[in-house]
């Protein structure tokens, strides 16, 4: 049975994921893009995922430069979300969405006001179909402590923003792993 990429598109849409702006260096210029295919891999040494679409701008310089940071983006930033992937937005994607940045400890663009971001040296790609899977080790991390605990994270549901506007903590039942 082939399955249509549409279809796959709408059914993986069930999945709530975060969102994510990948960036890198492109010569002395900041460059990002909107990625939500973002996976931890490995505690030890700590290793994380990024699968970025080989059509993409972006792929050839992380390949190439061997590094990317990875911005997890705050339910405030969806104006950034927008522009990393490449909505028609003044400015640009081209100008680095007018986001403002600092380097990370390793040097990377971060982008200022994320909830967390990582630092991270590619130590292994795979090819996956019409993407390629970046494993990053983390060099460098952050969140915003304290600063985070009133901002939550820009989630993305069946092509649209979702914003926690209410949440019950509750403990994980069973047998706690050791």
């Amino acid at each position: 049975m082939d399955v249509e990429s549409g279809r796959f598109r709408q059914v993986m849409g069930r999945f709530a994921t975060g969102v994510t702006v990948v960036t890198t260096f492109e010569g002395d210029r900041p460059a990002g893009i909107t990625v939500n295919a973002l996976s931890s891999v490995s505690l030890t040494p700590p290793l994380i995922m990024v699968a970025l679409d080989r059509a993409r701008f972006i792929t050839p310089i992380v390949r190439e430069s061997g590094r990317y940071a990875v911005n997890v983006l705050g339910e405030g930033q969806q104006a950034l979300s927008d522009c990393f992937a490449h909505a028609k937005v003044k400015p640009g994607r081209e100008d680095f969405c007018g986001a403002a940045w600092h380097p990370g400890p390793k040097g990377l663009p971060l982008l200022d006001g994320a909830i967390a971001t990582l630092e991270c040296t590619v130590v292994e790609t795979f090819s996956a179909g019409d993407h390629d899977l970046f494993i990053g080790r983390v060099d460098s991390l952050d969140d915003a402590g304290d600063a985070a605990g009133a901002l939550g994270p820009l989630l993305y549901f069946r092509r649209r923003y979702l914003r926690i506007e209410q949440a019950a903590e509750a403990p994980v039942e069973g047998k706690p792993e050791a």
